[in-house]
């Protein structure tokens, strides 16, 4: 309990005060005295106080419009009240007008240490809901006039991710690892970070780390020099560089290979990268964010990832909880994309039957965040009215990996003429064909990498 908290104490006996302010600063409260409503105001203008302790009759005002005035100057002291026998009631009104606890005449100064511990947690809690808050509401609009997006949710899971981001963004440069099932909005917490953060006015990078090829990966992450190498025409900036007093989000982290882990390793503990052809250094003051839908901890184990870079990293961990463990959220998160869908596509879907809404809340939702918002897209899509219907939605036929959509799909003959189906299937065959090599199912499908790993987002299919 924190013994530094401000008291005062006020009653027109002076032996009571004396007495009660002897018994607390002996426990380490600070503590002031007043036998008058006058004398008690004059302090609480002039002195932080957590908490006043009143008698119901004083002279000159009652210890209910001095409860009043104290509000008045300052809002944040907590009031205990002092009664008699025959002051009930009267108590009873002042809780009403905001005291928050009350001790009864005659009493034991061990009844009084009890209220203080009780406003005193009272106090702890209420700074504590007010703090995240003040978090949630800043950040969803930091979010919003950045990147066009929020956090949505008030579920004790999601007060408790916003106020980790809060906690962490308030150190000048710890990394932090973000974990989380695919679709759970991992950059996006990434982004909150940064936003809550003194880094919030400069640059945000990000970063998909198995879209980088091994040999281009000194001249992404550190830049090179003219001339470093064949088609090194100009100078070039890394990443580090560009987000220099920044923050770098690394995502996919787990996909990067051993060798380029060990790069990463050095610049981290050193905080300088070299360019390409260059023998020199420079500092970078950059906050590193990386995230993972892999377990980490278990590859370092492994050997399958480096244990010394994912406890570099993983200094600070976030879990973002998947959907299902945090059902509540999905009526608002159902609302926010039905009215961002329906702006976007133009439509004038403003509600949704209470049937859907049920659906949708039972519903395990294994693609998270990502495979809601694809659902409610699709929904405003077939709806021709303002009410989201349960037939415009259309959930996956079980909960899992390699999900059969319920799809109203179009048949001739024996053909399934349906181009999300189809697609799918033939980048299975392509994973298969390549041994889960994405660079190589790439090139038999006769596409860039990029767009590959673009069609394995779009379908949940990058695990």
């Amino acid at each position: 309990m924190n013994q530094h908290l401000r008291i005062l104490i006020v009653d027109d006996e002076q032996r009571f005060v004396e007495e009660i302010g002897e018994f607390l600063r002996s426990r380490k409260f600070t503590v002031f005295g007043a036998n008058h409503p006058d004398k008690a105001l004059e302090i609480v203008k002039n002195s932080d106080i957590g908490i006043a302790i009143l008698d119901i009759r004083l002279p000159g005002m009652s210890g209910l419009d001095l409860l009043l005035e104290i509000k008045k100057i300052s809002p944040l002291t907590e009031v205990i009240m002092i009664s008699g026998h025959g002051d009930m009631n009267t108590v009873i009104e002042a809780m009403r007008k905001g005291a928050v606890d009350y001790f009864p005449k005659p009493f034991r100064l061990a009844d009084v240490y009890k209220a203080i511990v009780r406003t005193q947690r009272f106090i702890q809690l209420t700074s504590e809901l007010n703090i995240v808050k003040t978090s949630v509401d800043v950040l969803s609009k930091k979010l919003l006039e950045n990147i066009g997006v929020q956090l949505i949710g008030n579920s004790p899971a999601m007060k408790e991710l916003i106020a980790s981001m809060n906690r962490v963004a308030q150190t000048p440069s710890t990394s932090v690892l973000i974990l989380g099932e695919s679709g759970t909005g991992k950059e996006l917490v990434a982004h909150g970070i940064h936003y809550l953060s003194q880094r919030n006015k400069n640059m945000f990078y990000s970063v998909n780390c198995s879209a980088i090829p091994e040999s281009l990966f000194e001249s992404e992450f550190f830049g090179h020099k003219k001339g470093a190498f064949t088609g090194a025409d100009s100078d070039k900036e890394g990443w580090f560089e560009i987000a220099d007093k920044g923050t770098l989000f690394l995502d996919e982290i787990s996909d990067m290979p051993l060798g380029q882990q060990a790069k990463l390793l050095r610049v981290l503990e050193e905080r300088k990268v070299s360019k390409v052809g260059s023998r020199q250094s420079n500092k970078v003051d950059v906050r590193v964010v990386a995230a993972s839908n892999r377990d980490l901890e278990q590859m370092a184990q492994e050997n399958k990832f480096r244990p010394d870079l994912f406890h570099r990293l993983s200094i600070f961990i976030i879990k973002i909880p998947p959907l299902r463990e945090r059902a509540e959220d999905i009526p608002m998160l159902v609302q926010y994309y039905l009215k961002w869908y329906s702006d976007q596509l133009g439509k004038s879907v403003n509600k949704i039957h209470p049937k859907a809404v049920s659906m949708l809340s039972s519903y395990d939702f294994p693609g998270n965040i990502r495979e809601l918002r694809n659902v409610i897209e699709r929904g405003v899509i077939y709806c021709d009215g303002n009410e989201l219907m349960p037939e415009h939605i259309h959930l996956s036929a079980h909960n899992g990996k390699n999900l059969v959509h319920k799809t109203e799909y179009v048949h001739v003959g024996e053909e399934v003429l349906d181009l999300e189906a189809n697609e799918k299937i033939i980048i299975q065959k392509a994973l298969e064909k390549s041994g889960n090599n994405k660079s190589k199912a790439a090139a038999l499908l006769n596409i860039t990498w990029q767009a590959l790993d673009r069609r394995l987002k779009k379908y949940d299919m990058e695990d």
